[in-house]
This record gives C-alpha cells, sequence and structure tokens, in this order.
C-alpha cells in the first residue's frame, strides 16, 4: 500500500448551509498563540518545542516508575494518568502550531503505536484557530499570480468562511459569473515548517535510539512519512489534481458531486473550487427539513466509500462530518481533497490471501499474508502474535457477517497490534479510521445502519472478480492446499534426515524457557543487589557515627541525609524479594 498524499483533520473545506461553529470575530478574539505572532522569533520557537518535549519526555519516565502512583501502582490508575496527560499534549499540540497539529491528527491514526488513551484524545484536536488578515491574503493572491486581486475576481469576500492551521477559505466570484471558494494557504508556513521538521527529526533519532521505546519501532520511518504529508499538505496544486481525479471517478454518478478545480485561478499555495453549498451531514434537523431520507443517505455514504476504496483503489481518507455534505437532492458532495489515498493493484490478491484465512481460522496463514503486506514484523518468536490472532479469529467468526462492527474489529486489531511487532501501513490506519467514522456518521443518520451490512456485496463481488481472473476460487483453493500437503508429506523424510545432520553438526541450538529458573535467577540477583545496598548504608552510618563523634554535627547529619537514598532504594528491593517469594 501507497502512504497517503496529504494529512488528516482539515476543517477548510466546511462549506455548507449551516452556521459556521465559529464565527470569525470569534476566532480574532480566541487565544493569540505565540507562533501566529509577527514578533515570534525562531530561538524562541526552539525553546517552546523542546520545552515541550522535555516536560513530555519526563512524563512517559514517570508512568514507568511505580512510586510515582500515590498509595500504589495500579493499571487503573495508569490508564487514569494516560487520560490527564493526552489532554495536556493535545492543548500544547494545539499551542505550538500547525506542524505539531498537523502531526497530532497523523498519530491520532496509529493506535499500533499509542495507547489508546492518546489516540482518543488526538482524534479530537481541530485545527480552528485564529484567522489572518484580509491584506495578508490579497498580498498572497497578487503575489502568485502577478496580478491585482480586482482582475482576477468580480468580488473577493474579506471574511474568511473558514480558518485552519494551514490557510484559510474566502468566498468569491469570477469575471464570468461562477461563484467559488479560495483557499489561501497562511504566510510563513513553510519557514515554520522548516524549523519545526529539523527538530522532530532530532526527536525521532532520540527515540529510534531509545532502548525502550525504540524497540520494535521505525521511528525514523514514521519521522519521513511525517515529512513528505507535511510538504504535500503545502502543494494545494496537488490537491487540485486530487479532486480532478476523484470528480472523474465518480463522472457516471448523479448521487456523488465534487467541485471543479478552476486552474487557472490555481497555484501552489492557492486553490479555487467550485462553490458547492450543501447540509453538512450531521445536521439531522436541516436534512429533515429538506425532505431527505437519512437512512438512504447513510447507505449512499457506505457505498460511495466502498466503491472508491474497492474499485477504484483511490479514496477520500477523512471523511468526517465536515468534509462531507448533502445537496437539496439529495447528492453527497464530497469537500478537501487534500487527504487521499491509494491502494495499489497488487495488494488486493494479498489481502485475498488473508481473506481466505480468515475464513478458514488458520492463524498461520494469516500471520503470513499479514508479513507480505508489510503490516507484520518478522521476530524470532512469532508464537505469541500467533495466538493473539487465533483468539481474534475464533471470537471475530462466531457472529454474522452482517452483524459485525467495523469499529469493534478495528479495536480488537489495535488492542493486539499495540506493544506486539504489528506494523500496519499507513494507509491501513487510514481505512479503518475512516470505516470507523463512516460508521458512526451511519449510525447519527440511521440508529439501525450497519456498516458490514452494505459492505457484504462488495465483499461478494471482490470474492466473485477473484474467482474469474485469478483463479482464487474455492476450487482452485482446496486443489492448491491438496498439492501443498502431498509436496510436505513427500518432502518430509528428507527434511527430517536434515534435520538429524544438522544436530550431528551442530548447527541447530534449542533454547530451552524455564519459569522457576528464571524466578530464582532474578531473586539472585536482587539478593545480591540488596546485598551491596546493604554494605553502601551500613558504610555511610559509620562515617555518620565518627563524625558525629569528632565533633562534625552538620556533615554528619548530611551523610545521613544522604543515606535516606540508598535506604529508600533497599527497601523497594526488599518488597521485590517478598513478592517473588509468594510467587515460589
Amino acid at each position: 500500500m501507497s502512504a497517503l498524499s496529504s494529512n488528516p483533520n482539515s476543517s477548510l473545506a466546511k462549506r455548507t448551509t449551516n452556521p459556521v461553529p465559529k464565527s470569525i470575530r470569534q476566532l480574532e478574539t480566541a487565544k493569540k498563540y505565540r507562533w501566529n505572532q509577527e514578533n515570534y522569533s525562531i530561538t524562541g520557537r526552539r525553546l517552546d518545542i523542546w520545552r515541550f518535549v522535555l516536560l513530555l519526555l519526563s512524563q512517559f519516565w514517570l508512568n514507568g516508575k511505580k512510586w510515582s502512583y500515590r498509595g500504589g501502582y495500579t493499571d487503573q490508575k495508569l490508564a487514569n494518568r494516560r487520560v490527564k496527560q493526552a489532554v495536556w499534549i493535545r492543548e500544547n499540540l494545539l499551542n505550538l502550531g500547525p506542524t505539531f497539529i498537523k502531526v497530532g491528527q497523523l498519530f491520532s491514526t496509529r493506535a499500533d503505536l499509542f495507547p489508546s488513551e492518546y489516540v482518543d484524545e488526538l482524534s479530537k484536536l481541530q485545527d480552528e484557530v485564529p484567522a489572518f488578515t484580509y491584506e495578508q491574503a490579497t498580498a498572497i493572491i497578487e503575489k502568485e499570480f502577478g496580478k491585482p486581486l480586482a482582475k482576477l475576481y468580480r468580488s473577493f469576500d474579506p471574511v474568511p468562511i473558514a480558518a485552519a492551521s494551514l490557510g484559510q477559505v474566502h468566498k468569491a466570484k469570477l469575471h464570468t459569473g461562477e461563484e467559488v471558494v479560495v483557499k489561501v494557504q497562511r504566510p510563513g508556513l513553510k519557514q515554520l515548517f522548516t524549523i519545526d521538521l529539523a527538530i522532530l527529526k532530532r526527536i525521532a533519532q532520540y527515540f529510534q535510539n531509545h532502548p525502550r521505546w525504540g524497540k520494535g519501532r521505525d521511528w525514523s520511518g514514521i519521522y519521513e512519512e511525517c515529512c513528505r504529508i507535511l510538504w504535500l499538505e503545502t502543494d494545494y496544486l496537488n490537491e487540485g489534481q486530487n479532486a480532478d481525479t476523484f470528480r472523474r471517478n465518480f463522472r457516471g454518478e448523479d448521487w456523488v458531486r465534487v467541485p471543479r478545480v478552476y486552474w487557472r485561478y490555481t497555484s501552489a499555495r492557492i486553490l479555487t473550487l467550485e462553490y458547492l453549498p450543501g447540509i453538512k451531514i450531521s445536521h439531522y434537523e436541516g436534512l429533515e427539513a429538506a425532505g431527505l431520507d437519512r437512512k438512504l443517505l447513510a447507505k449512499l455514504g457506505a457505498k460511495a466509500y466502498l466503491s472508491q476504496l474497492l474499485n477504484d483503489g483511490f479514496f477520500h481518507a477523512d471523511p468526517h462530518p465536515g468534509n462531507l455534505a448533502v445537496s437539496t437532492d439529495g447528492a453527497l458532495i464530497f469537500y478537501d481533497f487534500g487527504m487521499m489515498g491509494r491502494i495499489e493493484t497488487n495488494v488486493r490478491e494479498k489481502l485475498m490471501d488473508t481473506l481466505f484465512g480468515v475464513t478458514q481460522k488458520d492463524a498461520d496463514r494469516v500471520v503470513s499474508s499479514l508479513i507480505a503486506l508489510g503490516a507484520l514484523a518478522p521476530t524470532d518468536d512469532m508464537g505469541p502474535v500467533r495466538r493473539s490472532i487465533q483468539f481474534i479469529l475464533d471470537n471475530f467468526m462466531d457472529k454474522p457477517f452482517e452483524e459485525q462492527s467495523v469499529t469493534q474489529i478495528s479495536e480488537d486489531l489495535y488492542e493486539i497490534a499495540y506493544d506486539q511487532p504489528f506494523r500496519f501501513p499507513a494507509t491501513f490506519t487510514f481505512v479503518m479510521r475512516a470505516f470507523s467514522t463512516l460508521e458512526g456518521v451511519g449510525k447519527g443518520l440511521d440508529p439501525d445502519f450497519n456498516f458490514m451490512e452494505v459492505a457484504q456485496p462488495f465483499a461478494l463481488q471482490i470474492v466473485t472478480d477473484m474467482n474469474g481472473t485469478n483463479g482464487n476460487s474455492i476450487l482452485d483453493e482446496l486443489g492448491r492446499q491438496a498439492v501443498q500437503v502431498s509436496n510436505t508429506a513427500l518432502g518430509l523424510p528428507r527434511r527430517i534426515e536434515d534435520t538429524l545432520e544438522k544436530l550431528e553438526r551442530g548447527d541447530i541450538r534449542v533454547r530451552v524457557r524455564s519459569t522457576e529458573s528464571e524466578r530464582l535467577l532474578r531473586r539472585l540477583s536482587l539478593m545480591q543487589m540488596t546485598t551491596n545496598y546493604t554494605l553502601v548504608i551500613s558504610a555511610l552510618a559509620i562515617c555518620a557515627t565518627l563524625l558525629l563523634v569528632n565533633g562534625y554535627v552538620k556533615v554528619a547529619v548530611g551523610v545521613m541525609i544522604v543515606t535516606l537514598a540508598p535506604a529508600w532504594a533497599l527497601f523497594r528491593l526488599l518488597r521485590r524479594v517478598g513478592r517473588l517469594d509468594k510467587m515460589f
């Protein structure tokens, strides 16, 4: 799978007939972010970022220290602390501005990398921030096109209809009479990205080299992916091309509408689109007032997305309610094409292999297919991963397909993936998030809506197509398995002989784990450390006694204070030894 071509959760395209959530006056009087100030220095920017990073690292460090929990450590206390930290992280990312807002939104899709408490809170991260001035917008437009604003547009609304961290949208009218919306990039954005990404690179390198947080994580690869997505987000020509491709894919459907791009008035920093007003799909009262069928709209939303994903391989990767509206005649209107995903053609074959493994409850086959997809990193011991997958398969197949919940399935997958060698590709995580979002939108429109029920005909069609085109029919599959079994049976004597020869040569090493032995060794190690701490405490106590006898009272008190540190460490060690003794 290829990664996504832009960034999530942009609110610039919320061009609906509903009132704007925050008026421009509210935005202008909102909190003045330091990054949005004209006199904001580069040094100040670096200090703000590193202050946040150091505080975040200290909180992560404390999370792993059981003594930092009042009344003793419990899993619930850790979860509660993470919830509070997640709120703090979201607020600080918003304060740090565009780069960190977008990185936070990207991380909100990576439940395979971060605890659920952080992911849930980051998914709430919105980027409605104070708008920049009309004069700045005019200067950017005139610089991009080399013409006065009056020659480009017959009229141009000085008050933006939406403002976000990367830019803002103004309504305008062309000299030919068409109503359009003009998306203008925020001034100084690329300079801010350059500074921030240089710092983020060093942070990624630190996490990559960390003995705990870097284990099994490709932070450098995640950083490179974020860089690519963020820089594409600043290229409005790319977004315009995405919109054109998306519109062509639905050119034969009258129930889907996509704004037309006016290329004559579009550049890398300016995007001019057809003005297509509609009723926000989550504005249920407005939909009912227009006489629209909410149940039908729920099914059309799911159908549109499944068609993008399974037929076109080019899909809108952020179908939240702000990017989806409904016309008065019941057609779906899509906005904001900065974030699009692609699925390569060869991925479908690998997904089919995964599908066969799921239907057969064959964890080994699922593991092999996930490794081929790049969603699972092979390790020396795949036993725990295989058992986790088998557990999910056993529970997943208990209910009929149409009764499954996309949200529940994705939560189960991410619960297994976290702290395991699963490395879901970026496109996969955005697909699962989009599925969950659409399921939520559908249930808002129709409480009885079931996404999997709508998806079932598409899944059956894929199986039929694969049967006819790639020879992966059930009979072919049974034949393939029969050949595989026969080859295995015929080759078994030779494999046994090879294994015996390797044992004789010493080429095979057998590792045996004994839980009891490991506990005994751990106890011996703790006892040795206890002895060392006891010697240190005794030496310090003797020194303090001698100093006190010789009249050096203050120095003796200082030594006794120093003695408290190893004494506390000794106390904790003794408690650990006591817990180990109870396990025997």
